[in-house]
């Protein structure tokens, strides 16, 4: 079936963007791009991972990396909204390539008409790469993609975590969104949207994509009637009856070449053909930019969750903990698990703006480095006034976060280093480089200045609100606290 093609996703040379343009031009307007030259410098992925023909090296994924476990895909088997997966050794998943392309080559002796597969293609998919081998270092993530909180959180703390069943092996949610992609010509990724409504960056360390993107103006288009169902496969036959939108639906594409990046932002739907054998390198990361896609997917889900099981809340016990755990297991956090996260980016934010106004004032560079972060605390505050106004969390009578007791945990002191990195790096602020190398939080505020401006202890988003409000009054910056309303 046919689709409605009316555009190409813009490519843009990096050599020709700043990072404030990227942050306003496709972050802010939540538009893809495809970015090149950004791979130009050295990558090991590129040297060790490809052969000199530009294919992948599949023995050295056997020899340095086979007694990996990792889920690969059937393409050719639907599972409920995904496809078929099955978990197997890299060198079992390597032997699975070799057998297709020996299959596809003794097809196309016998048959030049052949399709050039007389077995299922399988798609390597989601694999923890860095955190399994955090000694090997096979790229470093772009500068554009470095404001990620997500997975700055996540090497320091579990985004949930169930009391009653929680086993280290197995949490609910994974321990990080860091991946890499194999897949052969043929491979592919059916429609969706990205977890938690979240930014994704791919980049092709070899191979070629066919991307086709569908705005979020237009989501609703490839839903069913009831708004329950995705299209499966947008190539596929399509059901008037069941999807009457679907033919409406105008469509953007790309060709991603090897060596190019693809920035997907949230909410877009995409589908993904290998059109080439490819192995790729996929982030899903969120920042101030795009929290409000988090929250409102948060908030969808949970009144679906609360919805489906309506009819049992007069004899449960304790509904609301019911639906929240409901909530963790099918979106992969809840209400207190991103409540927790947001507190957490409040302090660290209030930390590194406590800091740079203390010690350099309204100096050029650090300047801008506090705007961004006044910027981050806007867009938190915002989210925490929507979580007050539709009563999430109301009534709590359980801590949330003990702000002290955060601001002493050491994980707490690496988070706040790791974000004080990152914004000396984007903004290229070289003189406050090294003033984050130090362990502690201690090294850089007085910590009875924090806590003359906290009660401590958070139970609502209410109490976030006033935390944020007391702590930038106590700064005495009219112009942060300016940028702070405004964003909120």
């Amino acid at each position: 079936m046919g689709i409605n093609i009316k555009g190409q996703v813009e490519k843009v040379n990096v050599k020709e963007l700043r990072y404030s343009e990227f942050a306003e031009r496709y972050m802010e307007k939540n538009h893809p791009v495809v970015l090149t030259g950004l791979m130009d410098h050295h990558w090991r992925a590129s040297t060790d991972w490809v052969n000199p023909d530009g294919q992948p090296n599949l023995q050295f994924f056997s020899t340095h990396f086979g007694s990996s476990k990792v889920q690969v895909a059937d393409c050719d088997i639907r599972e409920f909204t995904d496809q078929k997966r099955e978990e197997m050794l890299v060198s079992d998943f390597v032997g699975r390539c070799l057998q297709v392309e020996g299959s596809a080559v003794q097809c196309n002796n016998e048959n030049p008409t052949c399709d050039g597969h007389s077995v299922s293609v399988p798609y390597l998919k989601d694999w923890h790469f860095v955190k399994e081998y955090p000694d090997y270092v096979p790229y470093v993530t772009p500068l554009f993609f470095c404001d990620d909180w997500l997975n700055m959180y996540l090497d320091n703390f579990r985004m949930h975590t169930d009391s009653d069943t929680y086993q280290q092996n197995k949490e609910i949610c994974c321990s990080d969104y860091r991946f890499v992609y194999m897949g052969m010509k043929g491979s592919w990724t059916p429609l969706h949207a990205d977890v938690f409504r979240s930014n994704s960056w791919s980049a092709n360390i070899c191979g070629k994509k066919r991307w086709l993107f569908l705005d979020p103006s237009q989501c609703h288009l490839v839903f069913d009637r009831n708004m329950k169902s995705c299209v499966y496969n947008i190539f596929d036959e399509i059901s008037d009856s069941k999807f009457p939108g679907f033919k409406k639906a105008i469509w953007l594409e790309c060709t991603q070449e090897a060596g190019e990046i693809i920035f997907v932002p949230s909410g877009w739907y995409h589908q993904v053909h290998n059109l080439e054998d490819t192995i790729s390198i996929n982030h899903n990361w969120f920042n101030a930019y795009n929290l409000s896609w988090v929250w409102n997917l948060l908030l969808r889900d949970y009144n679906e969750a609360k919805e489906y099981i309506e009819d049992i809340k007069d004899v449960c016990d304790d509904f609301e903990g019911l639906c929240q755990r409901n909530l963790a297991a099918n979106t992969g956090m809840n209400f207190y698990d991103f409540f927790i996260f947001l507190s957490y980016f409040t302090m660290a934010n209030l930390v590194l703006l406590c800091y740079i106004n203390g010690r350099h004032g309204s100096a050029t560079g650090s300047s801008t480095v506090a705007q961004h972060l006044s910027m981050n605390l806007g867009s938190i505050r915002k989210i925490a006034s929507e979580m007050k106004h539709v009563h999430a969390l109301e009534g709590n009578h359980d801590c949330v976060v003990d702000m002290i007791k955060t601001f002493e945990d050491p994980r707490f002191s690496k988070l706040c280093m790791h974000m004080g990195r990152t914004y000396v790096m984007i903004h290229k602020i070289s003189y406050l480089s090294s003033d984050f190398e130090s362990a502690s939080v201690c090294d850089l505020v007085d910590l009875n200045v924090l806590k003359a401006y906290t009660s401590s202890q958070v139970y609502t988003p209410e109490d976030l609100i006033k935390f944020i409000d007391n702590a930038v009054a106590e700064l005495g910056d009219c112009y942060v606290e300016s940028s702070i309303l405004r964003v909120a």
